[in-house]
C-alpha cells in the first residue's frame, strides 16, 4: 500500500481496528501547530494517562525522506514539551551525600509531593553556594519542578509562609561518612573529601572499577559492592582479588553458584585490557577515550607512575586539567598501595601486544549503522588498538567509513565528500581478520 502522507497512514490504520491515539491532528500551518499544543496544555491533566508534551511531524512522506536524519534524531519530528510543573512542599532536613569523587552534595528531603506523575521526595540542591543563593533553611515552603520533566529540582523558598526561627543550613567541615576534613579548591563550588578509605566515596568508586567499561566484573553490583564495604571485606580494588569463595557465600543474597559465578568473573577480570583497569582506577576527569590514549602512550602502569607532568601535557589529546589530576593521582602514596596490590593479585597493568598494530596508524575511521561482530564499543577499540582514531562525524579529513545495517546520514555526508566507505566483511579484511 503506498502512501504520501504520515496523516494517510494513521486513517487507515484507524479504519483497520489498530489502536490509534484518538487525538491527532493535521495543522495547516506552524501556528495551528502552536495553538493546537497550546489547548493541551490546560487539557493534559484530564487524560488518563500522563503526557510531557506533543510530538509534531512534517505530514508528506516524501519531505520526510528528503530531510533525512541525523545518528541521534529525525530532522521531520520535533518534541515540544509542556512547561515544567511547580509545586508546593516543606523541606523536612538536607541530608548530605557523598560521591565517586569525594564531592559532598546537598540533597533535600521533602514531604512527599506528586509532580508530573511521580511522587518526589528527594531534590539536589547541587552545593552550598546554591543553598546560600536560594537562602533556603530547613523547615522551609519550596517550590519544587521537574527540570525537563524527569529531574525534581528547587526553585525558590516561598519566604512568606516562614513562621517563627527556622535552621540555617551550614557548609560541613567534616565528610559525614568518614568524619575526615573538607576542603574547597579555589576555582571549584564543590568542597571534597580527600580520604581515600571513606566508606561511601569506597562504595561508588568500587562499583566504577566494577562497571561494564571498567573491569567489568558480572554479579558485583551496587547492593554486593556495599555490603562488602559494611562488612569490612574489601577497603580498596585490591582486595577484591584477595576474597574467598567461603566469604562470599556466607554474604546474604548469596548462593553456592552464583558466589563461583562471582569468583570466575573476578578471576577473568585480571586479563582485561590496560586501558580498562585506568578507567577503573577513577582518575579524575579520565573517561575511556583518555584511559585508551594513556595505555597506548605509555604501555604499562609502571611507566605512567615515572611520567612527569610534561609527559602527560605533551600528548595531543591530554590538556592541564586532565594532566594535574593524572600526575597527583601517581603520586599518592595510598594509590600506588592499591595498584601494587593489584600488580600482585595478577592483574595485566601492560598494554598487550596487537598483531598488525599500525596498519590504521594516523587514520581518522567513522563507524555508522548495526554491525554484526561488534558492539559499538568492541570496534573503536579494534580501530585503536591498530593505531587509529575514532571520530563521531564525517568530515573531509576522515579517511573511510565502516558501514553496518540501518546506516545513518554519516553513510550518506561520507558518499557526498567522497570518502571510502567499507562494509564489515571489508573492515576484516583490510586487518586480517576472517
Amino acid at each position: 500500500i503506498k502512501f504520501d502522507t504520515q496523516f494517510e497512514v494513521l486513517e487507515y490504520l484507524k479504519e483497520n481496528g489498530f489502536k490509534v491515539n484518538p487525538n491527532f491532528k493535521l495543522c495547516g500551518s506552524i501556528e495551528d501547530v502552536i495553538r493546537y499544543c497550546d489547548s493541551w496544555q490546560d487539557k493534559k491533566d484530564d487524560l488518563d494517562y500522563e503526557i510531557d508534551g506533543m510530538v509534531i511531524k512534517v505530514n508528506s512522506l516524501n519531505v520526510q525522506r528528503i530531510l533525512g536524519q541525523t545518528s541521534k534524531s529525525p530532522r521531520w519530528m520535533i518534541a515540544y514539551k509542556f512547561p515544567a510543573e511547580k509545586v508546593l512542599t516543606k523541606l523536612l532536613k538536607v541530608k548530605l551525600q557523598v560521591g565517586r569523587t569525594g564531592v559532598i552534595t546537598p540533597v533535600a528531603v521533602m514531604k512527599p509531593v506528586k509532580i508530573s506523575g511521580t511522587t518526589v521526595s528527594r531534590a539536589t540542591l547541587h552545593n552550598f553556594d546554591e543553598i546560600k543563593r536560594l537562602d533556603i533553611k530547613e523547615g522551609d515552603y519550596i517550590y519544587v519542578e521537574k527540570s525537563g520533566e524527569i529531574i525534581p529540582k528547587v526553585l525558590k523558598v516561598a519566604k512568606e509562609k516562614r513562621k517563627g526561627q527556622l535552621k540555617s543550613i551550614k557548609t560541613p567541615r567534616a565528610c559525614p561518612s568518614c568524619g575526615s576534613p573538607l576542603h574547597r579548591d579555589e576555582e571549584e563550588v564543590a568542597i571534597r573529601c580527600d580520604n581515600a578509605a571513606c566508606p561511601e566515596q569506597l562504595k561508588k568508586n568500587l562499583q566504577h572499577f566494577v562497571s561494564k567499561n571498567a573491569m567489568d566484573i558480572e554479579g558485583m553490583g551496587q547492593s554486593i559492592c556495599e555490603v562488602l564495604v559494611d562488612e569490612k571485606l574489601i577497603k580498596d580494588y585490591g582486595d577484591i582479588y584477595k576474597l574467598k569463595i567461603e566469604e562470599i557465600k556466607n554474604l546474604e543474597r548469596f548462593a553456592d553458584k552464583s558466589a563461583e559465578n562471582l569468583m570466575k568473573s573476578i578471576e577473568k577480570s585480571k586479563s582485561n585490557d590496560l586501558h580498562r583497569l585506568i578507567f577503573g582506577l577513577g582518575i579524575r576527569h579520565v573517561g575511556t577515550r583518555s584511559a585508551w590514549i594513556l595505555a597506548s602512550n605509555f604501555g604499562s602502569l609502571d611507566r605512567i607512575k615515572k611520567a612527569s607532568h610534561a609527559d602527560f601535557t605533551n600528548i595531543e589529546e591530554i590538556g592541564p586539567v586532565m594532566a594535574e589530576s593524572i600526575y597527583n593521582f601517581f603520586k599518592t602514596p595510598k594509590n600506588l598501595e592499591i595498584i601494587d596490590k593489584l600488580k600482585k593479585a595478577g592483574i595485566k597493568i601492560e598494554q598487550a601486544k596487537v598483531a598488525g598494530r599500525g596498519a590504521l596508524s594516523g587514520k581518522t575511521i567513522v563507524v555508522t549503522g548495526t554491525l554484526e561482530g561488534y558492539s559499538r564499543p568492541e570496534i573503536e577499540n579494534t580501530i585503536r588498538q591498530l593505531g587509529a582514531k575514532t571520530s563521531s562525524s564525517v568530515s573531509k579529513s576522515t579517511d573511510f567509513v565502516i558501514c553496518g545495517e540501518n546506516p545513518g546520514s554519516k553513510a550518506e555526508k561520507a558518499k557526498a565528500l567522497g570518502v571510502n566507505i567499507l562494509s564489515e566483511n571489508e573492515f576484516k579484511k583490510m586487518i586480517g581478520k576472517k
